[in-house]
């Protein structure tokens, strides 16, 4: 089960002003599942997205990066789960084509006015004709305040569906943000299996939108980890509808994007709660660094370890692991006696080997815990940087080994 992570409760997902949410049961990989989600924009909504760097990346990742620097009136965005359409040549280019023209229209908009996503299995050819069968149904059930069968809807291996809402005073009025994301394995985001979909009823300048939405996803989705594995068709969008009369530039900014980032990190947080046969949520705080890239390269070694993950799944202080994964993360001029590593409260390592004052009953009391923190203080600069990840256990590979059965 995830760790520490609730369903959504569908009455406490504030609807978004000028955006509407449609699901259907397409049948893309079985029968009796919502799997195809439609995002309808009205006119004026400015839309701003990052996207996976992965190489191999897929044919509607590549379509929604070209409609999205062609088109500033996106009118759609359409989900497929299911189907990955990565790793499809030209065939799922033009798969991906040809369901932003069908939806397009229904819609009575162009077809460049469509953003396309899809998750699901890699190398597969996309089966269009359900999707586009599926299109009416999504339609004629849109409704704003659809957010959490949309949440639902876009889940692969996903257990818990994951949706956020939080509001913020802005000059007196009030600011709407919810948003959505899956998740769950093939986690590592680099940002730009993980898609990602928030909105606002705020007025913002589609430049200034997607500065916004790069700082929120360096803050979340770019600081989790659950296997080390980049997907061919991550992505988060950010909608701002502009419906709720506050225009977001100058002095509006800052509070804004502090509580974007607030619904971005309790997204992606999500996606770790809930990663493949995850039993711990593990927070990685690398403090007193440099710069931030060796924080994280220190935080990632240790993040991607198998032998650390698994020894947090066993509950086993073999504590020895985390500073071997310091050691090799990169840092060529880390002066390991000057480092301390904690795990929650407890001193474990400090002078290049056990701290004095460590217990093994004191380690094994943290690791026993379904949460737990640990610090690496690397006392050679000011620069502190957090990561989450998970432990690894028998069911992750239990369920990548039968993920297409």
């Amino acid at each position: 089960m995830p760790v520490n992570l609730s369903a959504p409760v569908a009455a406490q997902l504030l609807p978004i002003a000028g955006v509407s949410l449609g699901i259907a049961e397409a049948g893309i990989k079985r029968a009796d599942r919502k799997d195809l989600l439609v995002i309808k924009l009205e006119d004026n909504a400015t839309v701003a997205g990052v996207f996976t760097t992965n190489r191999f990346c897929a044919a509607p990742v590549t379509v929604a990066k070209e409609h999205l620097a062609a088109n500033s009136s996106i009118r759609a965005l359409l989900v497929n789960t299911g189907n990955a359409n990565a790793g499809t040549g030209e065939q799922g280019m033009a798969a991906a084509r040809r369901t932003c023209s069908e939806l397009a229209k229904l819609l009575g908009c162009a077809p460049e006015q469509i953003l396309p996503f899809s998750t699901g299995v890699i190398m597969e050819p996309l089966p269009v004709d359900k999707i586009v069968a599926g299109m009416p149904r999504a339609i004629a059930g849109l409704k704003n305040d659809n957010w959490c069968d949309a949440a639902h809807a876009i889940m692969t291996t996903d257990i818990v569906a994951k949706a956020v809402s939080k509001q913020v005073l802005i000059g007196g009025k009030t600011v709407t943000i919810t948003g959505i994301s899956k998740g769950s394995g093939m986690i590592h985001p680099n940002m730009a299996t993980m898609l990602g979909y928030i909105a606002t009823d705020a007025e913002v300048a589609q430049p200034i939108l997607q500065e916004m939405v790069r700082e929120a996803a360096n803050k979340s989705f770019n600081c989790i980890t659950v296997d080390g594995d980049t997907s061919t068709n991550d992505a988060l969008m950010l909608i701002a509808s502009g419906k709720s009369g506050v225009r977001i530039e100058g002095g509006e900014r800052a509070a804004m994007q502090a509580v974007l980032n607030e619904v971005a990190i309790e997204l992606a947080q999500a996606i770790v709660r809930d990663g493949e046969g995850a039993t711990k949520f593990i927070s990685i705080q690398i403090e007193g660094g440099k710069d931030e890239e060796e924080c994280k390269k220190i935080g990632y070694a240790i993040a991607h370890s198998p032998l650390v993950k698994t020894a947090f799944f066993a509950s086993d202080p073999n504590l020895g692991r985390i500073l071997a994964a310091i050691g090799y993360a990169g840092v060529g001029d880390l002066d390991v006696a000057r480092l301390k590593l904690y795990l929650d409260d407890v001193l474990v390592a400090e002078n290049g080997g056990r701290a004095m004052s460590y217990r093994e009953e004191d380690g094994q009391r943290v690791m026993q815990q379904s949460d737990i923190t640990i610090r690496v203080v690397l006392n050679r600069g000011a620069v502190n940087a957090t990561l989450w990840t998970c432990d690894f256990s028998y069911d992750y590979v239990k369920i990548n080994a039968s993920y297409r059965s």
